[in-house]
């Protein structure tokens, strides 16, 4: 719905998802990295704690410690094909853990022991990007369990991965021109043109759009792209430093790691973008839409989650 306003009870209206936010407390204070969404069920991973790096949520409020596989950094968790992967950038031979139900969780061997810093699913298959290793920055898997390395279309720090209208599309904070790499299956990777070096840190897809955000630029934070081939730059509704982009409910929602200001963006179309009061001024590393919701997760603060909807 691409409406500013919602009816609620007795006819009283109320903003849509995306538009006003509210914190709540974590499970822990962890530094939580990573949140997403799938089988009814919110799931967060983080980097720090002691045997207590996953939390979840029914509902996106009240949240519930779990037991991670290993006290390692996982940096990201994504929903497919009926479970949870997280990938880490430390651990020994240990740096992927899965859950069929974000409870209970289950090491897994990674391909290599790269600084993997993002995973998404599609087409059949997961696909994570790292940013360490000489070209084997790509790991896929086609259950999450065995995975295989792949050779990446550049050295760069590849810092998040999304996929898209039959496309995986990777997004970097470092290289010349070059940071964006696509593939059509996951094993093979093309390096594409970046309108402008600065550091992009997320991406995502919805509404035939992929766009991407950076934590660093003068007022052009943002890029979009309707095929993940040519990019343009948009303006950014401020100067933060955006960390992590998601697209629901019709509405694109940008969260940025500075600890004040203007912390939230959002946007109908990608290109024109309005800067949104945060629930509370944390490091909002992440944020995901599932069951009307947007939930952010943060790395400090007293109230670690944020949602809206």
């Amino acid at each position: 719905m691409n409406t500013l306003t919602l009816i609620g009870c007795m006819g009283a209206a109320r903003p849509a998802p995306g538009f006003v936010w509210s914190s709540f407390p974590a499970a822990v204070d962890n530094a939580w990295y990573s949140v997403a969404y799938g089988n009814g069920i919110f799931v967060a991973v983080a980097g720090s704690g002691l045997g207590n790096r996953v939390m979840t949520s029914t509902d996106g409020f009240a949240w519930t410690v779990r037991a991670s596989a290993a006290d390692n950094v996982w940096r990201s968790v994504t929903f497919g094909n009926g479970i949870f992967v997280a990938v880490a950038n430390s651990g020994t031979g240990n740096r992927v853990m899965t859950s069929p139900d974000g409870i209970v969780w289950t090491i897994r061997v990674s391909a290599a022991n790269n600084g993997w810093t993002s995973v998404t699913f599609g087409n059949g298959i997961f696909v994570a990007v790292a940013n360490s290793g000489t070209g084997t920055r790509v790991m896929t898997s086609p259950d999450g369990i065995v995975w295989t390395i792949r050779v990446s279309a550049a050295d760069n720090w590849w810092q998040s991965v999304t996929f898209g209208n039959g496309l995986f599309v990777a997004v970097a904070n470092s290289g010349t021109g070059n940071r964006i790499m696509t593939s059509p299956n996951g094993a093979t990777w093309t390096t594409r043109a970046n309108p402008v070096d600065n550091s992009w840190v997320s991406v995502t897809f919805g509404n035939g759009l992929f766009v991407a955000v950076a934590n660093s630029g003068t007022g052009n934070r943002v890029m979009t792209s309707p095929d993940g081939f040519a990019w343009t730059i948009r303006a950014s509704a401020a100067n933060s430093a955006w960390y992590s982009v998601t697209f629901g409910n019709g509405l694109f929602v940008a969260v940025s790691q500075d600890t004040t200001g203007n912390l939230i963006q959002t946007s109908l179309d990608g290109f024109t973008w309005t800067s949104r009061a945060s629930g509370t001024d944390s490091q909002w590393f992440s944020v995901c839409f599932g069951n009307g919701l947007f939930v952010a997760v943060a790395g400090s603060g007293t109230n670690r989650v944020m949602i809206s909807g």
